[in-house]
């Protein structure tokens, strides 16, 4: 198994980045804007991604399997792309000082792929994303987000 792992501090408390992590809202402004389920253990989130034209261009479905107050979340892929099917998406928080860490990981691909690599990016830039939401008060969800290659 492989696994994508980032480590962020947010000059921020961690309530407000679990807030950002267990809420639609908080999940529309950070990652894609077109967001929509349960965000709650044991429910689902479908998320959506579009081109800024308005074109789909995939989407995602997760099971919310674990929530702990401020400090862990993690969701399990159950639909979207087939290297993702299955993978486990964790946010692990913590606070040091005047920063709220957060060690993300997408957990349990099956191989190393080229596709893994583009994810892995889509991540680091998706965490400055939640980085920009709790700091600035504006994060850059799709489909306002940095485009990396053709794939996105």
């Amino acid at each position: 198994m492989a696994n994508i792992i980032h480590r962020v501090g947010i000059k921020a408390q961690v309530h407000d980045v679990y807030k950002a992590l267990t809420t639609l809202e908080g999940l529309s402004n950070w990652w894609t804007r077109e967001v929509s389920g349960a965000a709650e253990e044991g429910k689902e989130i479908v998320f959506v991604f579009k081109t800024p034209s308005g074109e789909v261009k995939g989407s995602m479905r997760m099971k919310v399997m674990k929530q702990s107050q401020d400090r862990t979340v993690q969701w399990r892929c159950t639909e979207g792309p087939a290297e993702w099917i299955g993978t486990d998406i964790t946010f692990d928080l913590s606070q040091e000082g005047e920063y709220a860490i957060v060690l993300f990981g997408h957990r349990n691909w099956k191989e190393e792929v080229e596709f893994m690599g583009h994810c892995s990016t889509k991540w680091a830039i998706f965490m400055m994303s939640l980085k920009d939401l709790i700091e600035k008060g504006k994060g850059q969800p799709s489909p306002i987000d940095v485009k990396i290659d053709n794939w996105n």
